[in-house]
């Protein structure tokens, strides 16, 4: 005898249909800290995380949540840095930065140089995250004075967003290129 019963579950099956949502922007966790707050019932604790996102063609913003448990601060925070995403003015088919350029926030700089071909990211983890996510793959920095993960990715911004293609500049001056060079 056949066993029709295994047979007749088979074929009434609907066939799954798993839709997976294409990412627009890859995101990556630079910090979490716990933040605990003393009450008159004792210590109350939260969460804060910082986290930035990238597609790795130029474009890349930061963002902090804060609550009560990490995935939903770090959920916060990757919904506010989607909100915060700018574009970054690469050279050389997005490989490095078109100039030295440096960037402040608070006590924190953050100094970012183009490298040759081959040289790789050399920075530090929340400098080398930023510009892994931006997509830039040769680019000597240097961070100097504070050295907390907020004011580097502050500075480092500020940096990025300040860079300008020969383009632009000849543009904004209203020459050709020939003469900007």
């Amino acid at each position: 005898m056949e066993n029709t019963n295994k047979d007749n579950k088979r074929e009434n099956r609907r066939p799954r249909k798993f839709t997976r949502e294409v990412k627009e922007f890859e995101e990556r966790v630079v910090q979490i800290n716990r933040i605990s707050k003393t009450v008159k019932g004792g210590r109350k604790m939260r969460f804060s995380a910082l986290v930035v996102v990238g597609d790795k063609k130029g474009r890349v913003g930061f963002g902090l949540g804060k609550a009560n448990e990490v995935p939903e601060a770090i959920r916060k925070a990757s919904e506010a840095a989607k909100k915060n995403v700018t574009k970054i003015a690469l050279v050389d088919g997005n490989r490095t930065v078109p100039h030295m350029v440096t960037g402040k926030y608070g006590a924190g700089e953050v100094v970012i140089r183009p490298a040759a071909e081959g040289t790789g990211i050399v920075a530090g983890g929340v400098v080398r995250a930023i510009l892994e996510l931006a997509g830039a793959t040769d680019v000597i920095t240097k961070c100097v004075g504070s050295r907390t993960p907020i004011n580097q990715v502050r500075a480092t911004m500020d940096a990025l967003t300040s860079l300008k293609t020969v383009n632009s500049v000849a543009k904004l001056r209203g020459i050709k290129v020939e003469e900007v060079r």
